[in-house]
């Protein structure tokens, strides 16, 4: 019998190395990232699991944060302005604690940064406008926070980077310190740092003749890290978004994330902003059926086009009348006050007819009927500024939706003008934020409230009446209207929020 010979064994080097293809796979890829530093270049998607719930919620979060970035670019507010109004709002929606606060959320708060960003970088990928204005407002909030970071964290966080920058030596420092001081405007020799870099990655710095040029080198002094930090990080996100746009035709094929990647990049038109029962003025006054006429002054635009063509025609279509009753249930309307408003709106119609036709609908409308699904959720909510402007546009003879929009900007000029908008300056801003394929129709609307409101709001803000998350971007028809009515009436209510003790019955009959 033949001895048996033992199988040849294979080296333990060799069979650990695997095809450069399959190497990938070697080893779980998804798992949870750590965030050792408070800000983020994006550079790695997120590769741990989350709900689908927290990857819309999240990406609509910081949607509000860009939406209200963009709000103050267009607004013409000065960097400290920005700041300062920005402060309270990244705290709410995006707040991201440092290091140095030991914070217990301070994990999870950058995790809900990182997958947002992600989020929206898949939303709005899809389009070049969508790109570009993505972008610009996340560098924009980039470049907020890098000023805003603990100088030590800060300084950490850009050691981190694989930045190709090299700091200038003593010789060479030496050599051309003369220059470096003229082209840096720089006093002190001692205790000063230059960078060199390609000069393509400081453009804005070459412009602004800040930097010495050497052979293709541009000498940075450290002051201007930031800058080029901040540069760095949009190259990057541009590039990253150029990639995003290939690969998204691929997301069509998933139909949990599709649809939520669909309402994000609607939502760059105008953010989504639920409506809050806080938007009624039921606490402070009680509106009545006799009453909206004074109380249209505070109304946004669509809803003063409702009412005034409803006064003209004793009439408005299915659409505008359920915008109209929405809006006014919103306000604070009861439902028996609005059904005798209507009745008394449609007074070239019988009785009859309008029960039959008409008061059904505005039952359903406010809960009344229509089913115990129905009525548990109290009826339909007031429609928001997104809905309003995403939806289809009316057709001949209907009225609803939101003019900014479905106006032609000479029509919607004559329409501000009926109402009592005369200043020229405003106009022509209104006129340039819907014209030549522009879509800032909520800014536009917030720059007729701004200027309606312009010496109260001054005075909120000088006093230090109310909080700032009062004065952000209007989002909501009801909010608009709350907001006025509480602006035109700081002699006598505060805010319907805070400082109320108790409703304070204010007369607003006609």
């Amino acid at each position: 019998m033949l001895a048996a010979t033992s199988a040849p064994r294979l080296d333990p080097k060799r069979r650990n190395v695997l095809d450069s293809r399959k190497r990938q796979f070697a080893k779980p890829a998804f798992a949870e990232q750590t965030y050792p530093h408070r800000l983020n270049f994006y550079n790695v998607p997120p590769t741990g699991d989350i709900s689908l719930e927290e990857f819309e919620e999240w990406g609509i979060a910081r949607l509000k944060v860009l939406g209200e970035l963009e709000a103050c670019h267009f607004r013409n507010r000065s960097p400290a302005e920005t700041e300062e109004y920005m402060k309270p709002v990244i705290d709410k929606h995006l707040r991201l604690s440092s290091n140095m606060s030991r914070s217990s959320d301070m994990e999870m708060e950058r995790k809900r940064d990182h997958y947002s960003h992600w989020t929206l970088r898949l939303a709005f990928s899809g389009t070049k406008d969508l790109r570009e204005r993505f972008a610009r407002l996340e560098t924009q909030l980039f470049k907020l926070r890098l000023q805003r970071d603990d100088t030590r964290e800060r300084k950490e966080f850009i050691e981190s980077l694989p930045m190709a920058w090299e700091v200038v030596g003593e010789d060479e420092k030496r050599m051309y310190m003369d220059e470096l001081k003229a082209a840096t405007r720089c006093g002190r020799d001692d205790e000063e740092a230059w960078f060199k870099v390609d000069w393509e990655k400081v453009p804005e710095l070459v412009e602004r003749r800040q930097v010495l040029l050497k052979r293709g080198s541009a000498f940075v002094h450290v002051r201007e890290q930031m800058s080029i930090v901040t540069n760095e990080f949009a190259r990057n996100l541009e590039t990253g978004l150029e990639l995003a746009a290939r690969f998204l035709p691929r997301m069509d094929e998933d139909n949990r994330l599709a649809p939520i990647l669909h309402h994000l990049s609607q939502s760059f038109v105008a953010p989504d902003a639920g409506y809050s029962e806080a938007s009624s003025i039921g606490d402070i006054s009680t509106p009545t059926a006799a009453s909206i006429n004074g109380l249209s002054q505070h109304f946004p635009l669509c809803m003063q086009n409702l009412h005034k063509t409803l006064r003209a025609n004793n009439h408005l279509k299915h659409f505008g009348r359920l915008q109209y009753t929405l809006f006014l249930k919103g306000i604070g309307l009861s439902l028996q006050e609005c059904i005798i408003f209507w009745r008394k709106s449609f007074k070239n119609i019988t009785d009859e007819k309008f029960k039959s036709e008409y008061q059904y609908n505005i039952r359903h409308a406010y809960g009344d009927v229509g089913g115990d699904a129905n009525r548990r959720g109290r009826g339909y909510t007031p429609y928001s500024c997104q809905k309003l402007l995403t939806e289809a546009p009316p057709s001949g003879g209907q009225t609803h939706g939101c003019p900014y929009r479905t106006y032609s900007p000479d029509n919607l000029i004559g329409l501000l003008q009926s109402v009592g908008v005369s200043d020229r300056t405003l106009l022509r801003d209104v006129r340039d934020d819907v014209s030549n394929g522009k879509t800032r129709y909520h800014i536009a609307c917030n720059r007729v409230f701004e200027h309606a409101h312009k010496a109260q709001l001054k005075k909120v803000k000088d006093e230090d009446l109310w909080p700032a998350s009062e004065l952000d971007t209007i989002l909501h028809p009801n909010t608009y209207f709350k907001r006025s009515f509480l602006l035109k009436n700081l002699g006598k209510v505060q805010s319907g929020d805070i400082g109320v003790d108790g409703p304070t019955q204010i007369k607003t009959d006609d």
